[in-house]
């Protein structure tokens, strides 16, 4: 299968001939739901087609409330079931002003 091609807006800090695309599944996936393109989006749906997307982006190590909001609409899942929703929660800071 040929690597999927994706914009440097998310991947500005790699070299793009280096990347393994299957050992660094989550990484990519994550790097692209967090800052890639809407046709970066549509190339790693493709490429790891639409279960294997989820199921990494349930896995991600950080994604923002927006990124989040955005997966559980279009993968039908709640904010709960990220990984990084609960570490998130489990680590909250308090701010003294």
């Amino acid at each position: 299968m040929n690597k999927p091609v994706l914009s440097k807006q998310a991947f500005w800090d790699v070299d793009m001939e280096k990347i393994d695309f299957e050992k660094n599944a989550r990484h990519v996936v994550e790097k692209v739901i967090e800052r890639g393109t809407a046709d970066d989006f549509i190339n790693i749906l493709n490429y790891y087609g639409f279960k294997k997307v989820k199921e990494l982006s349930l896995q991600a190590l950080w994604l923002s409330d927006i990124s989040i909001n955005f997966c559980c609409t279009l993968f039908k899942v709640k904010p709960t079931d990220f990984r990084c929703y609960e570490k998130k929660r489990l680590n909250l800071q308090h701010w003294n002003f």
